[in-house]
């Protein structure tokens, strides 16, 4: 093997080191994330710390509303997330994820606040190249249950160095019980380095989305 190709292999072996915490929901032992996903009907912040490498705790808050904007909720929350499983290939990682919370939501259709509790599970797949991933999420409070499912697809355009910009197409369908009568479909741009993504795309209602990710 010629150094340059060295050079590259060992590259891309720290691009799949680094890609788990760029697709997961937390980054690695001792790191802080931030996260934010923002479109019309849907708001989501939050921040997590990793004391180790498998669990990280932190806060959310997401806003949700419906699709005819009559109705809406605001939940905030303290999280907790563990990586249940991992499956390391030469090329490739697997995740199973658990996520969830507990929290309080308010809602502009009844009075006061009421407990919501958002238990969860992500598994995804990828490599330098090729990512997958689907979500489900209970939100469940008294007379609410606004479960939540998402799945992901994307490919990156071509192989960078570990210290470039690498450009991504992912494909997202998701959607939301009680809320939403129609499954958002959204193609988004997202450029990775190192500790961060952004995202930027439009859904198939004609709505811009903008999702962040910041590793510290």
């Amino acid at each position: 093997m010629s150094a340059r190709h060295l050079r590259r292999a060992l590259g891309a072996l720290a691009c799949l080191a680094a890609l788990p915490a760029l697709a997961g929901p937390m980054g690695f032992k001792e790191s802080w994330m931030a996260m934010g996903d923002f479109g019309p009907n849907w708001r989501e912040a939050f921040i997590n710390y990793a004391p180790t490498a498998r669990d990280a705790v932190g806060v959310s808050s997401v806003y949700m509303r419906s699709d005819d904007k009559s109705r809406s909720r605001l939940l905030n929350e303290a999280t907790y997330t563990r990586l249940l499983k991992r499956w390391n290939a030469p090329h490739s990682q697997a995740n199973l994820w658990f996520i969830g919370g507990l929290g309080s939501v308010s809602g502009n259709d009844y009075a006061g606040a009421r407990t919501m509790a958002t238990p969860g599970l992500q598994v995804d797949y990828e490599t330098t190249r090729v990512y997958v991933s689907a979500t489900a999420r209970l939100y469940r409070a008294e007379g609410l249950k606004h479960d939540y499912a998402s799945a992901r697809a994307g490919f990156s355009f071509y192989e960078v160095d570990y210290d470039q910009i690498q450009p991504w197409f992912i494909l997202e369908a998701r959607r939301m019980k009680g809320l939403s009568e129609e499954t958002e479909i959204t193609p988004m741009l997202r450029l990775i380095h190192k500790r961060y993504f952004v995202e930027l795309g439009v859904n198939t209602m004609s709505q811009a989305r903008a999702n962040f990710m910041y590793i510290f």
